[in-house]
């Protein structure tokens, strides 16, 4: 695997990353970076999206959001979508991303991130629980959410 890193979204990768698919079994449960990015937009303040790259090459996107304020505590500091391009699946780019937004919450002095999905065969679940984030036994909407401990 080639040391991947992050990137802002900027002018020159946009229209790359809003080409990113994930694999077509995964986009129910899941976003378009296109919508991700809108969602961003709007919420700016809270948002912290970020590209993977894996030397010049795309391979994925990922954003949290740091609201420290908000009332309802799964949304203080969540990961908030991740989006690995269906060929650079299974190459460690999801475990990097997820331990990048980590990274950035500890940074921020947070002592937990959340997260959600939905339940279904072909959930992301699994995949977060490897890493740690457990279920909390609350949902929102019709998302299991979990959370790990800094």
């Amino acid at each position: 695997m080639t040391t991947p890193r992050l990137v802002e979204v900027t002018v020159d990768n946009v229209e790359d990353a809003c080409d990113l698919k994930v694999a077509k079994h995964q986009r129910d449960y899941v976003a378009s970076v296109a919508c991700s990015l809108a969602e961003a937009y709007v919420q700016h303040e809270i948002a912290w999206p970020r590209l993977i790259y894996a030397g010049k090459k795309l391979v994925g996107f990922v954003m949290a959001a740091f609201d420290p304020d908000n009332p309802t505590d799964y949304y203080r500091n969540y990961l908030w979508r991740l989006n690995i391009a269906a060929k650079h699946q299974k190459k460690g780019y999801g475990r990097f991303a997820v331990e990048a937004v980590l990274a950035e919450a500890r940074r921020r002095d947070a002592e937990y991130v959340t997260v959600s999905w939905m339940p279904g065969k072909h959930s992301p679940g699994p995949f977060y629980q490897q890493l740690g984030f457990r279920p909390t036994g609350e949902m929102d909407d019709d998302e299991i959410v979990a959370r790990i401990q800094l």
